[in-house]
Formats: C-alpha cells, sequence, structure tokens
C-alpha cells in the first residue's frame, strides 16, 4: 500500500508549482541576470531583422541580384561564428557578463554603421563585422541564466530567454511598418539601421545590475583548462562537439532559410505590400513567440532530443505546406504562418539548456560558442544558396531547401546524448 504526501512536513516549505516557478526559483540575482540576458538577445534579434526587412530596399538601391543580397545575411552568420567562438572563450576566461557587454556593444555599433554605407562593399563590410558581436550574444547570454537556473527548470527557463527573439523581430517590424510607410525606400532601409543603436543603453543596466553565477564562477577562475579549442575536442569531448555542430547546422540553415527569405518571398511572389507583409508576419512572429515558450516546457517534460526531433518533423512538414499554398489563398497563407512561427522557433528552446549541460563548467562558454555558430556559419549558406536557386525555381520553390536542414538535425541527434536533469554546478 502506498501513500501520497500532500502536505509538507512541520518546518518544510511546500514545492513551488505555479506558471512562474522558473523564474522564481532563479533568485533575485538569477532574476538580474535573466533580464540582461532576455534584453540583449531581443535586441541582438532586433538588428539582426534589419537586415530582411529591408532587403528589398537595399537591392533597388544598390542594383543588387539575388545571389548578392543572399551574401549580406550568409557573410553575417559566417562571421559570427567566429564572434560566438571568441565570445565563448571571453566568457569562460574573463567571465559571462563582462563577455556579454562586449557582444552587444560590438553588435550595435555595427547595425549603426551599416546605414552609413556607401556602397555594396562597404555594407557587406559592416554587416560581417556586425556578425562578430551577434554571434556571441547568445551563446553567452544563455549560459550566464542557465548557470543560475535549476535542473527541473532549465529547459523552460532558456526556452523564454529565446523567447526575447520573436520579441525583437517584432519590435523591428514595427519600426520597419512605421518607417518605411512615412519615409521613401532610398532613407528607409539607413533609418531602420540607425534605429540599431538601441542595444547601448543595455549595457548600463547589465555593467550596473548583473553578475556572474558564484559557484559556476569559482569553478572556472579554479580550472585549469578554462577557454581552450583543444579542451572541446579532447577525446572525452570531441565526439559530443562534431555531433552538436551537425545539429545546430540543420536546425539553423532551416532557419535562417525561413527568416531571410520570407519577407522577399511574401514580395516579389505574393505581391503584398509593406503594410500587408507585416500582417503576414505578426501571424509568424506571434506563433514563434508561443513556440519557444512552449518548447521550453516540453524540452523540460520530453527531454531535449525528443523535443528538437518533434519539431524538426513538424518544421520541415510546415515548410512544404506554406510554400505550396496555391495562388490568391492568401488568407490560408495567414493562418499557417502561425503554426510556422511556431514550429521553427519551438525547435530552438531546448538549445540554451542542452548545449550548457553537454560541457563542464570550466569549457562551456567555448563549447557553446563554438558549436552553436559554427552551425550558424556552416547553416549560413542555406540563405545564399537559395538566392541562387531562386533565380530558376522561385523563392517559394527554393525555400523548400530549408526543409533539408531539419532532416540533418534529426540525424545529429542520433550521436548525443540526452541531459535533462543534469546539474551544472
Amino acid at each position: 500500500m502506498s501513500t501520497t504526501k500532500t502536505q509538507p512536513e512541520q518546518g518544510e516549505l511546500p514545492e513551488d508549482t505555479g506558471a512562474f516557478a522558473w523564474l522564481r526559483a532563479l533568485g533575485p540575482r538569477g532574476r538580474r541576470a535573466f533580464g540582461g540576458a532576455f534584453g540583449g538577445y531581443a535586441l541582438d534579434s532586433y538588428d539582426f531583422f534589419t537586415l530582411p526587412l529591408s532587403m528589398v530596399a537595399i537591392a533597388a538601391y544598390f542594383s543588387l541580384d539575388s545571389g548578392q543580397t543572399g551574401l549580406l545575411t550568409t557573410v553575417t552568420l559566417v562571421v559570427s561564428a567566429i564572434g560566438g567562438a571568441l565570445a565563448g572563450i571571453l566568457a569562460d576566461r574573463i567571465g559571462r557578463v563582462r563577455a556579454l557587454m562586449i557582444t552587444v556593444i560590438t553588435y550595435a555599433l555595427f547595425t549603426v554603421l551599416c546605414g552609413f554605407a556607401p556602397n555594396y562593399e562597404t555594407l557587406l563590410v559592416f554587416r560581417a563585422l556586425q556578425g562578430l558581436g551577434f554571434g556571441g550574444e547568445w551563446a553567452v547570454g544563455a549560459i550566464l541564466v542557465a548557470e543560475y537556473a535549476t535542473a527541473k527548470h532549465r529547459g523552460r527557463t532558456l526556452g523564454a530567454i529565446q523567447s526575447a527573439w520573436a520579441a525583437g523581430w517584432a519590435l523591428a517590424v514595427i519600426v520597419y511598418t512605421l518607417v518605411f510607410q512615412f519615409l521613401d525606400a532610398d532613407t528607409a532601409w539607413r533609418v531602420m539601421f540607425w534605429t540599431g543603436a538601441l542595444p547601448a543603453l543595455l549595457v548600463v543596466y547589465v555593467r550596473r545590475n548583473v553578475t556572474d553565477a558564484p559557484e559556476a564562477a569559482e569553478r572556472r577562475r579554479t580550472s585549469r583548462d578554462r577557454g581552450s579549442f583543444t579542451a572541446i575536442f579532447r577525446k572525452d569531448l570531441a565526439r559530443t562537439t562534431v555531433f552538436a555542430v551537425l545539429l545546430s547546422t540543420g536546425v539553423q540553415g532551416g532557419y535562417y532559410t525561413l527568416a531571410t527569405w520570407v519577407p522577399t518571398y511574401l514580395k516579389s511572389e505574393r505581391g503584398l505590400t509593406v503594410v500587408g507583409t507585416g500582417g503576414y508576419l505578426a501571424f509568424l512572429i506571434s506563433g514563434a513567440f508561443i513556440g519557444y515558450l512552449t518548447g521550453g516546457y516540453l524540452t523540460d517534460v520530453l527531454g531535449r532530443k525528443k523535443n528538437i526531433a518533434l519539431f524538426a518533423v513538424l518544421s520541415a512538414g510546415c515548410i512544404l505546406a506554406y510554400t505550396n499554398i496555391p495562388s490568391g489563398a492568401d488568407g490560408l497563407l495567414l493562418v499557417l504562418g502561425f503554426p510556422l512561427g511556431f514550429c521553427m522557433s519551438a525547435i530552438f528552446s531546448g538549445f540554451g539548456s542542452f548545449l550548457a549541460e553537454l560541457y563542464p563548467t570550466a569549457v562551456r562558454g567555448t563549447g557553446q560558442g563554438f558549436t552553436y555558430n559554427t552551425g550558424r556559419a556552416v547553416g549560413a549558406f542555406f540563405p545564399t544558396l537559395v538566392g541562387f536557386l531562386a533565380g530558376s525555381w522561385g523563392v517559394g520553390g527554393a525555400l523548400v531547401f530549408g526543409a533539408v536542414g531539419y532532416g540533418l538535425a534529426v540525424v545529429a541527434l542520433l550521436g548525443l546524448p540526452e541531459t535533462r536533469g543534469r546539474e551544472l554546478v
């Protein structure tokens, strides 16, 4: 005969099972770290989407073909691999918070400079340098919060951090809609980049209020092999590193294909206006926001691997459905934008916790920064390939190539362990 415990024993606090138990479990310092990482990632997203949203105007201004416009995104993501790897090393050597501030300042500065570019070549260079900061912010911020989070709540906590991407994306769409409504296109795309100065305000908050998790910081300081590329390729970690790169490549190849080309697809092949495109993207982004939160919850319930596999399959299916909607069925296009955004975002919710749990504290920054951003760099060639294929296949047809990335992600999971419940310190 078994009994069920329904009341806490004397002196024992009842278990917190509320909707925001994960946030309360962080404690005061952890919540301040959460605020800094959430804001940094939201503004990282905002600065990234200034390019895809302005791509049609930029292409017209500099007389670019689809391959050249796709290269602007690719070079950002390729250089982000370098930025992410360097930021990971910095996070292991000088601390998570200091590295976070460096990444935010970097991506804000070069986003603003993009708005002053006199020609395509200069814009390409500034956008590449923006990638240095863009690549490092997520990895550093995710590790900072992961080391405060409990094993029980880590998935949904990092899922909430991921939802900041949708918040920044939404803000970019709102600003884009207003700017392109009231300014001519040749000026509007520059103004979009100039608004990328917003993250500078966040640095002030982080510097004053955020600190590294004490136990993790102490373990990092006392380790002999912190911040080392050779460490993540040593015998006990090499397999993990290789398969984590493949996983990241597949997921981000699929994602950035959509993020880069959907606005152009809606305009060039669906004939939507600026306001119409913003309305359709609103469904996509709202689905993304809910997807991040739902995926964060499911990664704690189902496990890291099952959550990623589930949404990889669903994301590939959504791409095929979204790009095969009959001409004129714009209402259906609107409705399917929600599940598309939901699935391709929910898959990311487990990344912050999964990659952090795959590596020991001393090289966690290096491991997460390298694998996530190397995958981003290789996956970055997907948008460029779509750009070149668009000439013969059309943008909609070429977007189907993104489904290949999600297939690669499922295969990569076979080489990685399940880490749900793993303690970090």
